[in-house]
């Protein structure tokens, strides 16, 4: 096997680093202090559209599309080391690229599904960064690591259709850039398939009937950054048929098209959250003394150093080794090692940070360093896109398959 990245990769690795070291790493703090003067905490601090800017003019732009006619055309083995190093710093980096979660998903979803009118709509607006956007499909009523469980209903009445239901961490919701919502509901209840129940729409945020309840808390975090979590409630909110994403009934399929490179992009860039966290543990470990030596010195801190670092070189080759499945048998083929990332990485992740917080003590926990809201965001990643018992259930049963 070849792990050598190709020139392109290589051109886009070095563009994207000295972006990071120059741009990106400065305005963690300028964004920090921004924030604090901003009339909303949802509004977006002015140094995010000036990375905007700067990576635009890079060609650092919609790196995640594979499709060349809407983004860069790279390969999912290509765009895992970017997504890497976006990774460390994922509260500004994915953003600035334009290639941060949920737009990603839903702009794959529309380049892949959405018709014409849809596209021009909502897709182009989205791929030029001029507007946010939401996936709602997860419920509070019902257990939705099943995605045949949602309740919401989508009804036909004429030419519209009308939604009513409540979702919750709908992710991106509480930003006022927030214009669109696809919505995952079923139109056929009572239908025999219950993967053929479920339809995908597009909701506008100005619908009536759609209300932004409020913000879901993550460990205490509000994720600013990425537009917060919402508790969104559709009562009785009208579209109009043609918001239909796909055809009734495809709804299940979409989420799965979706969910999949959606799961490889976050344990990416969970890898670079990794790389971070190792770098800031190295850095306290030489700055700071313990019982007459430097914490370098100390046979566990070592122990934690080496450890994290195997652990992140394994990782690293299981996500392109599934990358690379994706790219030359497709998403189907690369079924077993994405869910096998998906359990294995914020698993490990969280653990990495989790020892870097306890190396930096009181401060570790403190918002004077990145690691507890790191940490917060690894952990999630342990539900998000389905829970680890959900892949490793399905994976189990695929590996069993061939005893009975």
């Amino acid at each position: 096997m070849d792990f050598a990245f190709d020139a392109r990769t290589e051109e886009l690795r070095g563009k994207l680093l000295a972006f990071m070291d120059e741009f990106v790493h400065p305005a963690e703090a300028i964004a920090h202090e921004q924030r604090a003067r901003l009339s909303s905490p949802w509004d977006t601090p002015a140094v995010v559209e000036d990375l905007k800017a700067e990576a635009r003019r890079r060609g650092l732009w919609n790196l995640f599309l594979p499709d060349e006619e809407y983004g860069a055309g790279l390969t999912n083995l290509q765009y895992a080391p970017l997504a890497e190093i976006t990774g460390r710093s994922p509260q500004l980096a994915p953003t600035a690229l334009n290639c941060a979660a949920p737009d990603t998903g839903n702009m794959e979803v529309l380049a892949q599904f959405g018709d014409d009118q849809q596209k021009k709509q909502w897709l182009e607006p989205l791929l030029a960064g001029e507007i946010r956007s939401a996936f709602a499909m997860t419920e509070p009523e019902v257990a939705s690591s099943d995605a045949t469980n949602i309740t919401t209903r989508i009804e036909r009445d004429g030419d519209q259709y009308v939604i009513t239901g409540r979702k919750w961490y709908i992710s991106g919701a509480m930003n006022p850039d927030c214009k669109i919502f696809i919505v995952m509901g079923k139109t056929d209840p009572d239908g025999p398939d219950i993967r053929r129940q479920q339809s995908m729409v597009l909701v506008p945020r100005d619908t009536p009937g759609l209300e932004i309840r409020r913000a879901m808390q993550v460990y205490g975090y509000e994720d600013h950054y990425h537009g917060g979590h919402a508790e969104v409630v559709f009562d009785h909110a009208r579209v109009p048929v043609s918001n239909l994403v796909g055809e009734e009934g495809g709804g299940f399929a979409i989420a799965q098209a979706r969910l999949g490179p959606g799961r490889i992009h976050h344990c990416m860039r969970l890898i670079g959250m990794a790389e971070r966290a190792i770098q800031l543990m190295c850095e306290r470990a030489v700055a700071r003394t313990a019982f007459g030596k430097p914490l370098a010195q100390q046979g566990v801190v070592q122990q934690w150093i080496a450890d994290a670092r195997v652990t992140v070189e394994q990782l690293r080759l299981l996500v392109l080794k599934t990358a690379w499945l994706m790219d030359t048998v497709g998403n189907k083929g690369a079924h077993t090692e994405i869910q096998a990332i998906k359990i294995a990485t914020p698993r490990a992740v969280v653990d990495i940070i989790d020892q870097a917080v306890q190396l930096h003590g009181a401060g570790g926990v403190s918002q004077d360093f990145p690691l507890a809201e790191l940490w917060a965001a690894a952990r999630t990643l342990r539900l998000a896109d389905g829970p680890d018992e959900v892949h490793q259930r399905s994976l189990a049963r695929r590996e069993l398959k061939q005893y009975l």
